[in-house]
């Protein structure tokens, strides 16, 4: 049976809207995207980290009971879970303020043995962290030996521009290893210095054939060897972006699984996902989508 594999940190997001504290929900990058993938009933698991404290409790038990298995999760007693707060703007996008230390990060529990009919699903930084480079490149390598089909999500933040000398080998091998590789305009010109879509994939195509570029509102680019198709991005209103990114990855990753071939199913599946969760306060996909997808109501 397939089976999607995610790697990334987790934290416990605490969401505000005019300074008032509204949800508090685990979250991280990846952790979202398997989440409401657990939700839609595909077997799912975590390798990440959390502390020995009531907030791991909390992450474990959450994903538990949004059906992924948190074997690989690894407990570090006497360390405290890390927490993201985000402070939702007037057009309800978030401005972040992290508490964690990626210099403590550890992972030295089980971890999975990949097979050929898994997807793994990997990003941001704790995709590069160079603490954990060792174990995170060494789970990269065999998943691609294996035969598993990965899926990298950039999603390289503002901060960590300072760590790039160190940081980069570990990204550009995380886009060799990968079969498609998801950045946003913004990631790139981060990485870069790239502002245009056609130089950016002459840049990733060294590396992987496969690009899927977003920017924000504007279409979405999907760049293969055979050219470039774009999407138009619906405009809806919002109550929060926060899981919008990772729920993008997520219903892609769905979609393939389902076995979609166009592109445009997958991107559409893709954007149904993005704009459920950004019409909630919440990381996930809705119970409405959840029971939609499993009759089958396209």
């Amino acid at each position: 049976m397939k089976r999607i594999i995610g790697i990334g940190e987790t934290v416990l997001d605490i969401l505000f809207k005019d300074d008032q504290p509204q949800k508090a929900i685990p979250g991280g990058s990846t952790f979202n995207s398997i989440v409401s993938l657990g939700r839609a009933g595909v077997p799912c698991a975590m390798v990440t980290e959390v502390g020995g404290d009531h907030i791991g409790d909390i992450i474990c038990r959450y994903l538990q009971d949004n059906g992924v298995s948190s074997e690989y999760v690894c407990r570090h007693p006497n360390v405290k879970s890390h927490i993201s707060l985000a402070f939702l703007d007037e057009h309800n996008d978030a401005q972040y303020i992290f508490y964690k230390d990626h210099a403590s990060v550890s992972l030295d529990g089980p971890l999975p043995v990949f097979g050929n009919d898994d997807v793994v699903l990997f990003g941001s930084f704790f995709a590069i962290n160079p603490v954990i480079r060792t174990v995170v490149g060494g789970l990269l390598r065999a998943a691609r030996e294996a035969g598993a089909w990965l899926y990298y999500d950039v999603n390289f933040r503002k901060p960590h521009i300072v760590d790039l000398p160190d940081v980069m080998p570990n990204i550009e091998e995380n886009m060799r290893l990968a079969d498609v590789v998801r950045g946003s305009m913004e990631d790139f010109d981060y990485l870069y210095g790239l502002h245009e879509g056609d130089e950016i994939y002459s840049r990733v195509s060294q590396y992987c054939h496969k690009l899927i570029l977003t920017d924000g509102a504007r279409p979405i680019r999907v760049y293969t060897p055979n050219g470039c198709e774009t999407y138009p991005v619906q405009t809806i209103e919002t109550v929060s972006t926060v899981g919008a990114g990772d729920n993008f990855n997520a219903g892609y990753i769905y979609a393939t699984m389902q076995g979609e071939q166009e592109e445009t199913s997958r991107i559409g599946m893709a954007q149904r996902w993005s704009q459920d969760v950004c019409r909630q306060i919440g990381n996930n996909i809705s119970d409405e989508l959840v029971e939609c997808l499993k009759t089958h109501i396209r």
